[in-house]
């Protein structure tokens, strides 16, 4: 198996095309789709109105929290936001990873930092955060399936990147 560290420990701020100065709802053209979750925790205001609700420690904060979420991600799309529906998106995914990670390794951590970065043991995690992930994945496979959102996707990639 090939070596492998966690991406964050080379990340180069400087090349991160999302930045925390930016008012993404005043600046549309700035965001970036990107890959996955990627600028999730960073675009303004999207990322405090979302992340607020953000949560899965169990089955019933993670019914309330996706639900929460994909109603703003509803609210977007109908208002043609496609950045805001886009964050949603986001946070309905990344609902989903976090809570696999914990599914699936003890406290979330995956890499063991006092040694290189190794790879902790996979099946020590939460039983509770795996009917989380699921949760958040039934939504999240939803949001990008919706008819909408998906042609102002393929429209923002086209004009946007």
């Amino acid at each position: 198996m090939a070596d492998r560290k966690p991406s964050y420990l080379n990340f180069d701020k400087e090349q991160y095309p999302w930045k925390p100065d930016i008012d993404y709802r005043k600046n549309p053209e700035a965001y970036r789709v990107g890959k996955g979750e990627q600028g999730v925790l960073i675009c303004e205001p999207y990322k405090s109105e979302i992340g607020q609700y953000w949560r899965f420690k169990n089955r019933e904060i993670a019914e309330e929290s996706s639900s929460r979420i994909f109603k703003l991600f509803t609210e977007y799309v109908k208002a043609e936001d496609f950045v805001g529906a886009d964050m949603a998106r986001k946070f309905l995914q990344m609902g989903y990873t976090r809570a696999r990670r914990y599914a699936n390794y003890k406290g979330g951590k995956k890499y063991d930092k006092e040694h290189d970065y190794a790879a902790l043991e996979r099946g020590t995690g939460e039983q509770e955060k795996a009917e989380s992930a699921a949760i958040f994945y039934k939504l999240y496979k939803e949001a990008e399936a919706n008819p909408q959102y998906a042609t102002m996707k393929v429209d923002w990639k086209k004009r946007m990147g």
